[in-house]
């Protein structure tokens, strides 16, 4: 059993003023908290790993192919793999959201420890 406390993981810039950090990284999922700041986004972009998450606040519009969807705190999404989409802060709030990918984002754990980190975990 692997038992963490998220504030406690390192925080790095994931893409340019939009620090992240993996949660868990296990089997055959990877747990991923991205905080993108209000104006901010992350740019098109596909991969071959399922994702589904929950924003835990803000809103952003979530754009794939020709379709846009507004998300905002409370809602579900769910990513096909190989499906491009990027996602877009809208409002003024900061939107926070919990990612779940299968397979698991090794990369991103890979990325995290190679990465300068942007807030040092709290003690």
């Amino acid at each position: 059993m692997d038992i963490l406390d998220y504030e406690k993981q390192l925080r790095y810039e994931f893409f340019q003023d939009v620090p992240a950090r993996v949660l868990l990284n296990g089997k055959y999922m990877t747990f991923f908290l991205i905080e993108i700041p209000a104006g901010k986004g992350v740019p098109p972009h596909n991969h071959p790993h399922e994702q589904m998450g929950i924003c835990l606040s803000g809103q952003a519009e979530f754009v794939s192919g020709k379709k846009t969807e507004i998300v905002h705190k409370g809602m579900v999404y769910r990513i096909e793999p190989n499906e491009e989409h990027e996602v877009r802060i809208i409002g003024s709030q900061n939107g926070l959201f919990l990612d779940v990918f299968s397979p698991p984002r090794t990369e991103y754990v890979s990325k995290q420890k190679s990465f300068e980190v942007v807030e040092k975990p709290q003690s």
